[in-house]
């Protein structure tokens, strides 16, 4: 992510309170969420459960098919990888300790194949197509209630 979009990510939260921003290890993300931790005096907490999903270890010259099947059914995985739905259990169990220690608003940075099964997890419709029209960087709000979940886009907004 560029030094302008990081900029432009911190901007968009410039009156809302967080508490607490967990992000993936990898460069990219850190940079990314580093401009609004900083304006906002929050530390940065890494979770390696936010890296980026690894489809396999092989050189797959056919990935975007295999990436589609594993939408279509979230046990399929391929050599040295993990199925959508290992990575999706692996992407909520961070969302399940947020919830546990009560922070009222975190961020959450990760990547993109990993965040689009983080929201099929409350968003069942949300597969390949869904991650297809991700851009890059992509911001979502998902707000959970007793009631009810409501994801909203955020970074088309800005």
């Amino acid at each position: 992510m560029g030094r302008q979009q990081a900029r432009r990510l911190a901007d968009l939260f410039p009156k809302k309170k967080i508490d607490h921003v967990i992000t993936s290890p990898y460069k990219r993300a850190l940079q990314s969420i580093e401009p609004l931790a900083e304006r906002k005096s929050l530390k940065i907490n890494i979770d390696n459960r936010l890296v980026e999903r690894k489809l396999s270890n092989q050189d797959l010259p056919d990935w975007l098919e295999k990436l589609e099947a594993s939408f279509n059914n979230m046990n399929v995985y391929y050599s040295g990888g993990e199925s959508s739905r290992e990575a999706m259990n692996r992407g909520m169990g961070v969302i399940n300790d947020i919830l546990k220690e009560s922070y009222q608003s975190t961020i959450v940075v990760t990547h993109g194949n990993l965040m689009a099964l983080i929201i099929r997890y409350f968003q069942r419709d949300f597969g390949f197509e869904g991650w297809l029209n991700l851009s890059n960087p992509d911001v979502f709000l998902i707000t959970i209630t007793d009631q009810n979940v409501v994801i909203t886009r955020e970074w088309e907004n800005i």
